[in-house]
């Protein structure tokens, strides 16, 4: 991954409590807001906090954020660097928010930038409610290092499924392997959706069975959307044991709504493997 750097251009707020430690701003006093809905909105938020090695801020950062639900994309802890990702919906795109700690004179400074995509649109305060509740409780000192220990291997926590057509979820994975096919198992691997749509293929593949939904391709829609991916990504389920009854049933053309969890990608078939698939409650 690459090595995510402070922009000072754009964390002015947070350059100046890094610089003036004595006269640091809380971190609602040191939130920017930049850019619109248009072209896409930035938010920064900054803390200072004695005794901070970047290490230890970006562990404590880990443990904070998986336990709120984040993605964790990238975790470069001896460089102070990570990138999380607030979690897609249904209807919402997930994004990146890159995470930057550092230290000097023994005060260190912790940095967060959230890029929403063009077109997205939060709340200044909303977002500055979530970015400082998250910032404020950073600790110094032993209590920081206890806590970054702990943190270091925390996972994300598992969320509900997430609902979704078969087209809608298609359309998201081609355009996120249009941006970067480097981070879709990272984004998508282990998420459960439940996804509904309509049956392309049913067969038999091993002890298991597999359903392919049947997903058009982007020059056979009727209405395609804005910057859509020129392809398509086929969404395949992988049915859970005990689902043979089920499986059997299934035709070419009939409904189906199936909660499964991500396993694989292939970037150049452009495929989204989902195993243990369920008919969803």
């Amino acid at each position: 991954m690459p090595r995510y750097r402070l922009a000072a251009a754009l964390l002015s707020a947070a350059t100046v409590i890094a610089t003036n430690p004595a006269h640091a701003a809380t971190c609602e006093e040191a939130f920017v807001k930049k850019g619109n809905p248009v072209t896409g909105l930035r938010f920064t938020a900054a803390v200072t906090v004695a005794d901070l090695p970047p290490a230890v801020a970006i562990g404590q950062m880990r443990g904070i954020v998986a336990g709120k639900g984040y993605d964790i994309m990238a975790d470069e802890a001896e460089f102070g660097s990570m990138l999380i990702e607030q979690p897609m919906t249904g209807s919402a795109r997930a994004f990146p928010i890159q995470i930057t700690a550092t230290q000097t004179g023994g005060i260190g400074t912790v940095v967060m930038e959230a890029k929403l995509r063009a077109g997205q649109a939060v709340g200044a305060d909303a977002a500055k409610t979530e970015m400082c509740g998250i910032l404020n409780q950073i600790k110094g000192g032993k209590l920081g290092a206890a806590a970054a220990k702990k943190g270091a291997t925390a996972t994300t926590v598992a969320a509900a499924p997430v609902k979704i057509s078969a087209l809608g979820l298609s359309q998201q994975v081609s355009k996120d392997t249009e941006r970067n096919a480097a981070g879709i198992l990272t984004r998508y691997k282990g998420k459960q959706f439940t996804v509904d749509g309509l049956v392309d293929y049913v067969t038999k593949d091993g002890s298991a069975f597999r359903i392919g939904y049947k997903i058009p391709n982007p020059w056979e829609q009727a209405i395609r959307l804005p910057n859509q991916a020129d392809f398509k990504t086929d969404i395949v389920c992988y049915m859970a044991p005990g689902q043979a009854a089920y499986s059997l049933q299934l035709k070419p053309g009939k409904s189906i709504k199936l909660t499964g969890t991500v396993e694989d990608f292939d970037q150049y078939k452009h495929i989204l493997w989902m195993k243990d698939c369920r008919p969803a409650q």
